[in-house]
């Protein structure tokens, strides 16, 4: 399939396959496909050896970086960041948090046991942070770098132009699309509200027609609820240039996620996720469970801003994650992550690979009987 985004970007297929796991970007990106990596939960040091490792799996097969880069976040001491971010937290939410693992008799971690999730989110999202990032990116060849949340600093865009790399942007309305117009962005990533992670509340199907309208030609990607051939095709009805998927791979085994959340997706349904700042601060789509009904009681505090919500649940969730994997009944309780609705297809642990190849060919089944049916 060639479209206007295969040909901007050079690949074969008009799918992008969007993970915080390299093992899952390779394989998309040898499939035909793009990978781009989640990129801001690593520090500098680990990501110019992920992104080192992924090239050598793809024997110059272009790839892409993923940033988060929020235009408002909660403000710190630059030299103290993660102490002086710490102390923005009031003493209810520590508090709550406390109560909660010890309703729900979560254990400690270990002493030698190393976190599941650290605090690198807060520094890599402030300036400094993301310099130090966009340092590394583009001493590598990649061939795209996204941004999250909000229109990328004209620093990023700049230096991705001067380094020849096409800048996406990721868009949950028409407004926020012609904002990334005018910041110069190369392609617009129509994100609707069925996607896993952060999103807004306009549907797929309304969203990306919307985009495609104010694009100015750009290359737009439909993104949120495709997960199949045939959503592909839906995606590329509606005027998408290439589909966006994310959530689809948390069901690929090359992906890093915890074995006992996979196991939870497995048995979820597509109305079984919530959007809700409760992990980040900002509105994202995660599998629902008990964690999201203890936040609900009227006594509950309410969710802190992106850094401090992660900063205040981060050394939570590590524990959380170290007791169900040893099967602990309260942690699988309140066990979740972000999800988008597709999670309710998922059937049974698949090959990255193999996940990217039914998604091209089953679109293009689905193409050449739509286009049967008209001839």
């Amino acid at each position: 399939m060639r479209t206007p985004f295969t040909e901007l970007v050079r690949i074969e297929h008009p799918l992008v396959g969007f993970n915080r796991s390299p093992a899952v970007v390779a394989e998309v990106t040898k499939a035909g496909g793009l990978g781009v990596l989640a990129a801001t939960a690593y520090t500098p040091e680990e990501l110019d050896a992920q992104l080192t490792w992924i090239e050598k799996q793809v024997n110059g097969r272009p790839y892409g970086v993923d940033l988060l880069v929020p235009e408002k976040v909660a403000v710190g001491d630059p030299d103290n960041l993660i102490a002086s971010l710490r102390a923005q937290i009031p003493a209810e939410h520590r508090q709550f948090i406390a109560d909660l693992l010890a309703r729900y008799q979560i254990p400690e971690l270990p002493p030698d046991a190393e976190p599941s999730i650290n605090d690198d989110l807060a520094a890599a999202i402030n300036p400094d942070g993301v310099e130090a990032l966009l340092d590394v990116v583009f001493a590598h060849p990649i061939a795209l770098v996204a941004n999250a949340l909000g229109t990328p600093p004209t620093d990023l865009v700049q230096r991705a132009k001067t380094n020849g790399v096409v800048v996406a942007a990721l868009v949950g309305q028409a407004k926020h699309a012609r904002r990334q117009v005018a910041a110069g962005v190369d392609v617009l990533i129509a994100q609707g509200t069925e996607a896993g992670g952060h999103t807004g509340t306009i549907a797929t199907t309304v969203l990306t027609p919307e985009v495609v309208a104010v694009a100015e030609g750009r290359p737009v990607l439909a993104a949120g609820g495709i997960a199949t051939g045939d959503q592909m095709a839906a995606g590329l009805s509606l005027g998408a240039a290439g589909v966006w998927c994310g959530s689809v791979w948390l069901n690929s085994f090359e992906d890093i996620t915890p074995l006992p959340i996979k196991q939870k997706f497995l048995a979820a349904s597509s109305g079984e996720t919530v959007r809700s700042p409760l992990r980040t601060g900002k509105p994202a789509r995660q599998l629902r469970s008990a964690y999201h009904a203890e936040w609900s009681g009227p006594d509950s505090p309410a969710p802190l801003p992106l850094p401090l919500q992660p900063l205040l649940v981060n050394e939570a969730f590590s524990r959380i994650d170290a007791a169900a994997a040893e099967g602990h009944a309260g942690a699988l309780e309140l066990e979740t992550f972000f999800i988008g609705q597709v999670v309710g297809s998922f059937t049974k642990l698949r090959p990255a690979r193999e996940i990217a190849v039914d998604i091209v060919t089953g679109c293009e089944e689905r193409l050449r009987t739509l286009a049967a049916a008209i001839g």
